[in-house]
């Protein structure tokens, strides 16, 4: 079977209903992981999202759901898992990015999560950052993610290189939020996420928190989440026009005024990630980066 084919069997089965607990007695042994689900009105993937965070069995989690008053079904479906939930609310709120702020004033874990209502984590995710948080204690831990449709078909992978903030500004997103866990400690240093933003605010407190050379991270090798392509996602809707407007504004706050050291920088970004690659010997991702 086609690799891809059996990821998404594999994610199907994993979304598909809630599993018999199989946490470990020893819930101490792994740093507490708050996780947010910022939702509104995105019912017909938001279960999928909760069951992707439940079913990972991690033994120390606390999981946190702000919706913004949603009116199509999204109360219902969260009130069916209320019982494994820490906090949840839903009322009118002033976007995606308040709605996160309001969980992570609530937020107690040693490192945090959020995942959006219509995008989901893999299996064994939660415990393979757990136990890499335990042998790596950076403030930013992340990994790779895939390409899903709305039946959870798996479509394409995105792979991510270890991280580089020259390149996080001249390239854009080096990390992605659906396979990111980063310390609670960064929001208390480094301030909450910016509501001016209604799409890039997860590359501006990425960049912000980044931009302090005593910020440390580290990619994990494997996948962490994955990305939802639909017609409703701001990546379909305001990706190409505020999303663009709001990632230059982010990009001028760091960005050298020399053009040219930018574009040698740019240039040393691309060959950078290709060897990243080659040295990993994987030669069939970066054919296929190449003829995107």
């Amino acid at each position: 079977m086609h690799f891809l084919e059996q990821t998404t069997q594999d994610l199907r089965n994993f979304v598909s209903a809630l599993k018999p607990a199989q946490t470990s007695g020893n819930a101490q042994r792994y740093p507490k992981l708050t996780v947010i689900t910022p939702s509104y009105n995105q019912a017909p993937f938001l279960e999928r999202t909760i069951l992707s965070v439940l079913n990972q069995g991690y033994p120390n989690l606390e999981y946190i759901i702000v919706d913004g008053g949603s009116n199509d079904g999204s109360v219902e479906v969260i009130k069916k898992y209320k019982k494994y939930l820490s906090w949840w609310v839903s009322e009118k709120d002033r976007g995606q990015v308040h709605a996160i702020n309001k969980a992570l004033e609530r937020a107690t874990g040693e490192y945090i999560s959020f995942q959006n209502s219509d995008d989901v984590y893999f299996p064994g995710t939660f415990t393979r950052f757990g136990e890499a948080a335990l042998k790596y204690p950076v403030d930013i831990l992340y990994g790779d993610l895939y390409m899903i449709t709305t039946d959870d078909e798996v479509t394409e992978i995105l792979k991510t290189t270890s991280y580089d903030f020259d390149c996080q500004i001249l390239e854009g997103m080096q990390i992605h939020n659906q396979s990111l866990f980063f310390k609670r400690s960064l929001v208390e240093k480094y301030g909450m996420f910016d509501e001016s933003f209604r799409f890039a605010f997860d590359y501006d407190f990425i960049t912000r928190y980044t931009s302090h050379k005593s910020t440390t991270t580290k990619k994990i090798d494997g996948l962490g989440g994955a990305l939802r392509v639909h017609a409703e996602a701001k990546s379909s809707t305001i990706a190409t026009t505020i999303g663009r407007e709001e990632h230059a504004r982010v990009q001028k706050l760091y960005i050298s005024t020399n053009t040219v050291l930018n574009k040698i920088k740019y240039l040393w970004c691309r060959v950078r990630k290709i060897a990243y690659f080659i040295l990993r010997f994987d030669i069939q991702y970066i054919r296929f980066r190449l003829s995107r």
